[in-house]
């Protein structure tokens, strides 16, 4: 008999620890080059932006060390204290749960219904799981790069102040990875139901969707509508905010579990503190293969469902509000209107953008609604004024993340198409100036509105609501020239995600350096702003000539902050511009 008739019938697929092996190996050897090539070709970038990452850990992790130091002299009491920084844990971890099944449910939707390599992986003889789980490890660390990086320093600083033993450091990692792997699968497991079952009906999910966040988001204004009653730290204010928070205090909830295990390692109850690390792996690694099991009976049927479907084609019509658009935006040429208008059609019909922008644009109203209610007596202007300039911080510090998630990506994201835009005969510069208008005028509107609805519900003094406004428009300004001129500096043609390109080397510096200029503007602003208007010069017992001589002082120091901000804004526009100009110009495409 001939060989090749007795040989058995040649496999569909590789045995799977081979399949994985094989991936693993790719995704390894693509690691490996780009560190190879960013660190032969790129080592002062890789530096600088060491060193800004270091910097920013390192200022908040004074900062929260700070915090937990006042609350432990505060809160003199070990049950109260104990209470309080559970429920500070608590609140933290059970927010930071929502915002990865939202976030992994979003990045998961790009990765396997929008990607070109998807297209390709479902083609190659693989496993429908193994495909599922290659980009779900990429979802494991695009959804928790952040929360290393800005999560760390308030545990490690808590560690520091309770004088925590060693195995409370061992944990942390492993208790972090555990946690990250169940609302991102949950998520997963929600993408691919609503992929499966509305492919044709996407204004009805985001609805529901949408409904469903107004209902959550009325019934915990509902519960947080009366503020405390009681003086700012004392034992029956901590109580009776401790009270209001108890929703995230539920026994079930993951974010519990991983309260409890860390404050007990932090404790010395390392028994207690391993027994939630079990309960936090056995949930994880059960949620992983629930979503696994998941994508292998639906994940091909809701790609094909998605793509399979007939599109019947729609005459274009303009519509009217990208009319009066192009009429308001007049001043700036027929060429720059253009494209503007053309960005802000793309963010509207992209659901992985607006949807992203509403859901924490969403948050930060509610809690701009909300922060009134915690009222913190006529008394303590100075406690609100802190509260107002932390407020505007927060503001800042979103629109830091939209920029580098929105913004920075756009320039690599025209590099496919931009033999389009060079047919037109549009200059390069006016392209780059068209991306800084788009970027800054879509946030100077709802930066400083709700920046004003916070001042006038916290019942600031006109002088700061003034001075907030300014320092919005500055923060504006120099992180969409910060966005623009890295995405021109830094661009990556060959990533199509954007949540890909905002994770990469040039996206990371962007954020890094978005941060510090926040921080940096904040504090130029806001301490001379609060020493002049929240000193009262007359408790003690200065004459008249030195109160009017330190108030002279202070008036300077604000005029000179303000000053020195607006010179910082310029430099931080124009010099990433300019940049971005120069690299832009002679870029090959």
């Amino acid at each position: 008999m001939h060989p090749l008739v007795s040989q058995s019938p040649p496999r569909d697929f590789l045995p799977p620890q081979e399949e994985a092996r094989a991936f693993g190996k790719a995704r390894n050897r693509i690691l490996r080059t780009l560190l190879r090539q960013t660190f032969a070709r790129s080592r002062f970038r890789v530096t600088l932006i060491v060193v800004l990452t270091s910097l920013l850990w390192g200022v908040m992790f004074w900062m929260f060390a700070d915090g937990f130091w006042f609350l432990k002299t505060t809160i003199t009491q070990p049950d109260t204290h104990a209470l309080a920084v559970g429920g500070v844990f608590s609140a933290f971890f059970f927010a930071l749960m929502l915002m990865l099944v939202f976030s992994s449910g979003i990045i998961l939707y790009g990765s396997l219904f929008r990607s070109r390599e998807i297209a390709f992986l479902l083609t190659i003889p693989a496993r429908t799981g193994r495909v599922f789980l290659h980009k779900f490890q990429e979802a494991i660390v695009l959804s928790s790069w952040g929360f290393v990086l800005l999560g760390s320093p308030i545990l490690l600083a808590y560690g520091v102040v309770s004088v925590a033993p060693w195995y409370y450091y061992a944990m942390l990692v492993p208790f972090i990875v555990s946690f990250v792997y169940i609302p991102v699968s949950i998520g997963a497991i929600i993408c691919l139901f609503v992929v499966r079952r509305f492919p044709d009906n996407r204004t009805g999910v985001l609805a529901g969707g949408f409904l469903l966040l107004a209902v959550g988001g009325i019934w915990t204004v509902w519960e947080l509508m009366t503020g405390p009653s009681n003086d700012l730290l004392t034992l029956s204010w901590i109580q009776e905010i401790l009270g209001r928070l108890r929703f995230t205090d539920q026994r079930l909830l993951p974010s519990w579990w991983l309260s409890a295990g860390l404050l007990d390692a932090a404790a010395g109850a390392w028994a207690e503190s391993i027994l939630f690390f079990t309960l936090m792996i056995s949930n994880a690694l059960f949620f992983r293969q629930l979503a696994l099991w998941r994508a292998g009976k639906t994940y091909r049927a809701a790609y094909s469902g998605l793509y399979g479907k007939t599109v019947r084609r729609k005459r274009f019509r303009p519509m009217r509000f990208d009319r009066l658009l192009y009429r308001l935006l007049s001043p700036l040429g027929p060429a720059m209107r253009l494209i503007i208008v053309k960005d802000v059609r793309i963010f509207r019909r992209d659901p992985l953008q607006w949807s992203q922008f509403l859901i924490f644009t969403g948050f930060l109203v509610v809690y701009f609604i909300l922060v009134p209610y915690f009222t913190y007596g006529v008394s303590s202007t100075s406690w609100v004024n802190m509260v107002s300039f932390l407020n505007l911080a927060v503001v800042g510090l979103l629109l830091s993340t939209f920029t580098t998630r929105f913004v920075y990506p756009m320039i690599s994201l025209e590099g496919r198409r931009f033999w389009v835009l060079g047919m037109l005969g549009v200059s390069r510069r006016t392209i780059l100036w068209s991306k800084f208008f788009f970027a800054a005028g879509g946030a100077i509107v709802p930066c400083t509105l709700l920046v004003l609805i916070s001042d006038l519900k916290l019942e600031v003094s006109w002088l700061i609501v003034v001075s907030h406004q300014l320092t919005c428009v500055v923060l504006c300004l120099g992180l969409a020239g910060i966005a623009v001129g890295f995405g021109a500096w830094l661009p990556n043609f060959r990533a199509d995600s954007p949540s890909r390109i905002a994770a990469g080397f040039g996206g990371t510096l962007t954020l890094v350096v978005s941060t510090l200029y926040i921080l940096i503007v904040v504090l130029l602003t806001a301490l001379p702003t609060h020493f002049f208007t929240a000193a009262d010069l007359t408790n003690f017992g200065w004459d008249i000539d030195t109160q009017t001589g330190l108030r002279w002082w202070l008036g300077f120091w604000l005029a000179a902050g303000a000053a020195a901000s607006l010179v910082l804004s310029a430099v931080a526009t124009l010099a990433p511009l300019w940049i971005g100009f120069r690299t832009f110009q002679h870029t090959e495409f």
